[in-house]
């Protein structure tokens, strides 16, 4: 039967196409030369007898032939000119005898770049002996300078290289920060590639300018600042704003809400409310009117800026919790109900 292509896979007969899948790619991995510097006339037979191999086996057509006749089968006639049909086999008539089948197994390498794509199996790996895979290209080898020339040409590549998904962080912000805006440097640790395809630690300040008035979940992205790997674009770096929680303000929208505690005899008789702003200037609100409990003051334009608008503001709302007395006296009662005419 000449070579058995089960036992180069290292599958057996009934394997299903996920089988020969998954041993391909574990053994193409294993024997290809760039992996094997030190024996690399071996591996490159290896390699080459395990990508035509996968190719006879996936491809239920050639499989069959080759059940039933073996190697010989698919190898064994000569095809007339201009008979060839692209995937490898070709078909012709002899004379009065029947159809026979013809196998030309393609290039190993142009196999193994339709299998993986562009995404390099052997990430930084290389660097001694055979260089290790560069870009899309194999550095050296007998199967020519590179692995998608001729794959290539015939079928394109219909993805490039994937770009890796974000790499979120959040980043807390005081309500100072954002009622003022600010700068933020943040030191990151990344991977890069140097010239020869391995990868180097760096170190790196990014600088994050916070506008005023920027609300929670504003996202700021450095494009492209994650690891750099082969084949693959680096992932974006995006840092997402988070609000820390404040003494006094609060924030709804572009709005600052505050509440003040004061006595009962301070909501009914008037109270001056007295603040220090986020950017540090005192403000004093009288307050004339009594103060009921559900009462809220609301003073234009001292609130956040906003964003877009960064003359306009919001509003500063002051809601107050009024501290009632647990217990009165009947003298009180009875001066109360006087002074309220009640």
């Amino acid at each position: 039967m000449g070579v058995d292509y089960y036992k180069i896979l290292q599958v057996d007969k009934s394997s299903k196409d996920e089988d020969l899948k998954k041993a391909y790619r574990k053994l193409a991995m294993k024997w290809h030369p760039d992996k094997n510097p030190n024996n690399k006339k071996e591996a490159e037979a290896k390699f080459k007898q395990i990508s035509e191999a996968y190719e006879v086996l996936s491809d239920p057509q050639k499989r069959a032939v080759y059940d039933q006749y073996g190697e010989e089968g698919l190898k064994g006639q000569v095809p007339p000119p201009d008979a060839g049909v692209p995937g490898g086999a070709t078909y012709f008539q002899t004379g009065d005898g029947p159809t026979m089948f013809r196998f030309n197994p393609r290039n190993a390498n142009d196999i193994f770049a339709e299998f993986f794509g562009y995404s390099s199996p052997f990430g930084g790996m290389g660097g001694t002996g055979g260089g290790g895979m560069r870009g899309s290209r194999f550095s050296s080898g007998m199967f020519g300078d590179d692995i998608f020339s001729s794959f290539g040409d015939s079928r394109p590549m219909s993805q490039g290289p994937r770009k890796a998904p974000p790499i979120e962080n959040t980043l807390p912000c005081s309500l100072e920060d954002l009622y003022k805006g600010t700068t933020k440097k943040m030191k990151i640790s990344r991977e890069i590639m140097d010239a020869s395809g391995k990868t180097i630690p760096v170190e790196e300040i990014l600088t994050i300018e916070i506008k005023p008035g920027w609300k929670k979940g504003t996202k700021i992205t450095f494009p492209e600042k994650g690891n750099e790997q082969p084949n693959v674009i680096p992932a974006d770096l995006v840092f997402i704003i988070d609000e820390k929680p404040h003494s006094k303000f609060t924030r709804e929208g572009n709005d600052l809400v505050v509440t003040q505690k004061i006595t009962l005899a301070e909501a009914l008789t008037g109270y001056t409310v007295h603040l220090t702003t986020l950017d540090g200037r005192s403000l004093s609100i009288p307050i004339n009117n009594p103060i009921h409990p559900n009462y809220e003051e609301v003073v234009p334009k001292e609130g956040m800026p906003i964003p877009k608008e960064p003359s306009k503001r919001g509003n500063l709302r002051i809601k107050f919790n009024i501290k009632f007395p647990t217990r009165l006296t009947a003298e009180q009662k009875s001066g109360i109900k006087k002074l309220l005419g009640s």
